[in-house]
Parts: structure tokens; sequence; C-alpha cells
């Protein structure tokens, strides 16, 4: 099985250490761009772009990356219940065609209380599922050309419809990462490709497992993928050298401040996420070659795979046998590691290479729109 490599776009800051300015940089829209030219010439199938206010928008960085980026595609967040379901596919159809088929869609269904309150969600941990898969159904169906009408608990709509489809059909493919029930549920029904942070192998075959027995009762089938990190170097002492020295300006004041900013999050996967380490840098590997470390003080994705090329390549096989076709992964700073990545461990990996995409015409040749939705007689002859 070849397999799908992704990297990451820091819109929320990048540095050569965790926890501390040292090292820090700047991320503005040239150093975005470094980084994702780079991953489009070293054959990395897409990016990620993360969401949250802590990052700047991941749709406005997607579109801006459009012209400067040839293969790549971009993995964008959705996000139920701060945008109309019907508005965001349309958004989703022209990111598409403006794109020619390059993007991807991650919904993302947001942990930290704060900050759902901040853009004026206040349900709670189940109501925010409930309105997600609402949320969903409604998208999927109006990308896929029907008109719908939808009366559910949290959303209703009413003859919504795309008159500009997508270039990709019947829709851009949905991704989505969550550990509870009710995330798996949402994935069994309503996505393409269910994404799981780094977990230890055998917990991530409970899920791929779980998740997979429920897609098959309502016939499915779902994909499934990986978020990392990777340290990666010559050596096996090397990458070790390269982990300590990440954390090398962690105090455990800094850790514990993180650590309870954490805590409020009432995500299942931030909460396995941070037992894994325990607020502790003893003990962080937690796996063979699996380092929790970066978790100490990030939110989200905090582990990471530590080695040389064929000790990283013969851990990712693992993943790879438990049916994961898609690695998400980072590193720090992600300019320079983009590279270290693909030199280092690219030539012992079984790679999908990406394809230019062929292009498409877009525009309507109905000329305007007659009433909003009308098209001019002539068209329709």
């Amino acid at each position: 099985m070849s397999l799908n490599i992704f990297w990451f776009l820091p819109t929320h800051g990048d540095s050569r250490y965790l926890g501390t300015t040292k090292g820090a940089r700047a991320v503005d829209h040239s150093y975005l761009q470094q980084i994702a030219q780079a991953a489009d010439k070293l054959g990395y199938g897409g990016v990620l772009i993360p969401t949250g206010r802590s990052c700047e928008d991941s749709w406005l960085v997607a579109a801006s990356l459009i012209p400067v980026t040839q293969r790549l595609k971009f993995l964008v967040a959705l996000r139920p219940g701060v945008i109309s379901p019907t508005v965001a596919a349309r958004q989703a159809a022209t990111l598409d065609r403006l794109s020619n088929g390059r993007a991807l869609f991650n919904l993302v269904t947001g942990g930290d209380p704060d900050e759902l309150a901040g853009d004026g969600l206040n349900l709670s941990h189940a109501e925010r599922y409930e309105a997600s898969v609402e949320f969903t159904r409604i998208w999927r169906r109006v990308l896929e050309g029907e008109t719908v009408d939808y009366d559910g608990k949290h959303i209703q709509v009413k003859g919504a419809k795309l008159l500009f489809p997508p270039v990709q059909q019947p829709r851009p493919p949905l991704y989505f990462g969550g550990s509870s029930d009710a995330a798996q549920d949402l994935a069994a029904e309503q996505v393409e490709l269910y994404l799981t942070w780094g977990e230890p192998p055998a917990a991530v075959r409970e899920k791929i497992e779980q998740v997979r027995e429920k897609a098959a009762r309502q016939g499915r089938q779902v994909r499934f993928g990986i978020r990392l990190h990777v340290i990666v170097r010559e050596t096996n002492e090397e990458a070790w050298a390269a982990a300590d020295q990440l954390i090398s300006h962690l105090d455990d004041d800094t850790i514990a401040r993180a650590q309870a900013s954490l805590a409020r999050f009432d995500s299942v996967g931030q909460q396995r996420m941070a037992a894994l380490h325990g607020g502790s840098k003893d003990n962080l590997e937690v796996s063979p070659n699996l380092w929790a470390g970066v978790g100490l003080v990030r939110g989200g994705a905090g582990t990471a795979l530590v080695g040389d090329g064929p000790t990283v390549a013969a851990r990712i096989q693992e993943y790879a046998d438990l049916g994961i076709d898609t690695f998400i992964f980072s590193g720090y700073p992600h300019l320079e590691e983009s590279y270290r990545v693909a030199e280092l461990l690219f030539p012992h990996l079984d790679l999908a290479r990406p394809e230019e995409p062929q292009g498409k015409q877009f525009i309507s040749p109905f000329g305007e729109m007659i009433a909003n939705d009308i098209l001019p007689a002539a068209a329709q002859s």
C-alpha cells in the first residue's frame, strides 16, 4: 500500500525549541510560502492547516498559497457551529475550483470551552456532536448537488443548494478526528478518512477496529490516517539528542501552566494525549520510538516518532499494517525538518506521489446569473 505523506503549516508559530521564545521565528506569508513550496517540490501530498484563535485563518492561508504551488493539497478546517453549512459548502466548492481540485476538509468540532464561547458556541460536548452531525449531513448533500430541506435540533435550512459544483466529484473528501464514542459514530456515518493522534499502536488498533465496525454496520468503509511529529536524523543517537534539545528550555513551571490550560478541554483525544506523559519529562518514550515530549506544552498532537530513517520507517509500517494510509507529519522548525524528513525518511517508504492536476474550466459559460439562480434563456435551450 502506497502511503500518503502530508506536512504541516505552523500558522500558530514556529521555533527550534518548545515552550520558550528562544529560537522562535515570525510566521508571515513569506515563511508559510517557503514551507508550502518546499512540501510541494519534495513530494508531500498535502499540508494540514490548523485552526483556532491562536492560528491564522486556514481558509485564507490556503487560498493565498494556491498560486504558488502546483500539486500540493490543502487540508482546511471545517468548523461546525460557527458557520452555516450552506455557506461552508459554497466556500468549499470555491476553494476546490480555484485550486483545481486540491481542496480537502478537516471537520473540527473543537475542545476548548473558552475559545468556543468566544466564537458564540455554547454547547456541551454531546450537543456539539449532535450539531456536527446535522451540519455535515447538510454540507455533504449540498456539495453533491442536492437541494436540501433539513429540520434538525440545532440547524434548519430550506432550499439549500449550490449552483457551481466542486471540481472533485461527488465532492472533496472529508477528514475527521475524535476519540469519543460520539466522534466515532460521526466518523462511521459521515467521513472518508478518520484521523487519530499518535498513540501507541495497540491503542490505535483499538480505535480503528471500533470505527471500522461502526462504519460496516452502516454499509460504509472508512480510510484511516494518523497525525504525528517526527524527529529523524542520520543515527538513532542523533535523533534522540534532537528530541532532548527540543524541550531543553522547558522547566517544570512552564509544563504545569501548559497542562493546567489544556486540562479545561473537554476533548477525549486531548485527555488521552495528556495521559501518555502525565505532565513529567521522565519516561517520555511511551512505545518504541514514540516520544510524548511535544505534548508537554502543545495541545493536540503531542507525540513524535524518533530515530534514523530505517527505524522510523519501521514504526510507520507498524501503523500502516493496521490500515493507516495517510500520515500527517510535522517537525520543529517546519521548513528545515520538511527537508530532513524527505531526505532521510522518504527513501525508506513506499510513497504515493502526487500528480499535478489538469486544468479545468470552472467559470460558468452562460454569463451572469439572472435573479440569483436562473440561467439566461439561451443557455437553457
